[in-house]
């Protein structure tokens, strides 16, 4: 298919799958539990972090954090003692296991106390996106931490596609005015975003001939976004929904 019959038959699909039936299946539902902002974007970026693997596993483990930390993140986060930290024994997703979980709640208290919260280390408008994720990982390890765990976070400047990072990102700073992407990021462009690759979007996207690296890696992604800004440069994410739909919901 050329360009546009490409672009209308992306845009259908994003119409399809960006819509509040798609958070039923997809780890995305647990921060929409919350209501503040503090809340969403602590529960989004946990949830993000261990979004690998059987989705029905993540959305119960994201949930199973949240109760750790009684369902109550930035609180949590910000008040917890050594006591509660505790109790985050025993959790574990896959290779992220509690030394890890307790990490992260040290990292992210460090990062709301002395650099102002999520959204602000991600907002520098000299850097593109992609830099930015890579000095959110400087400040968030400059607290003590095991070398195991910077694993959990990608950095793009090392070769990595980033992907669970970018969809968080995506989660934040999309407002899409379906109810799935939540918008309340309203210092970043969504036209700064990158998509979350990974094996699903980036098989569809090959066959669609939007990608042509054969790694999902950092300059595939690179390929990838400036396919997409091509479609729409102000929002090139939104087919993030159409390539996973196509790849999960559709074999395609």
């Amino acid at each position: 298919m050329n360009a546009s019959e490409l672009k209308e038959f992306l845009d259908e699909k994003v119409i399809l799958y960006n819509n509040p039936n798609f958070i039923e299946t997809d780890p995305i539902q647990i921060p929409h539990r919350f209501e503040t902002k503090e809340d969403i974007e602590i529960a989004a970026f946990l949830t993000a972090t261990i979004a690998w693997g059987n989705r029905k596993m993540i959305i119960n483990n994201a949930s199973k954090m949240m109760t750790l930390m009684g369902n109550s993140p930035y609180d949590f986060v910000m008040n917890h003692n050594e006591h509660q930290l505790e109790e985050l024994n025993g959790f574990v997703h896959r290779t992220f296991n509690s030394v890890d979980f307790q990490t992260f709640i040290i990292g992210l208290k460090n990062i709301y106390t002395n650099h102002n919260g999520l959204e602000a280390v991600f907002a520098s408008t000299e850097k593109t996106m992609q830099e930015n994720i890579s000095e959110f990982k400087r400040l968030f390890f400059e607290i003590p931490h095991s070398n195991r765990t910077t694993k959990h976070i990608s950095d793009p400047l090392q070769g990595s596609a980033a992907k669970r990072i970018n969809m968080f990102l995506r989660w934040m700073v999309r407002q899409d005015n379906c109810g799935v992407d939540f918008g309340i990021w309203k210092s970043i462009s969504p036209s700064k975003l990158s998509c979350p690759l990974d094996v699903h979007s980036g098989n569809v996207a090959r066959k669609l001939n939007l990608l042509t690296r054969k790694q999902n890696d950092a300059k595939a992604l690179s390929e990838l976004d400036t396919n997409l800004k091509s479609l729409d440069q102000n929002d090139p994410v939104k087919y993030d929904f159409a390539l996973f739909g196509l790849g999960v919901f559709e074999g395609f």
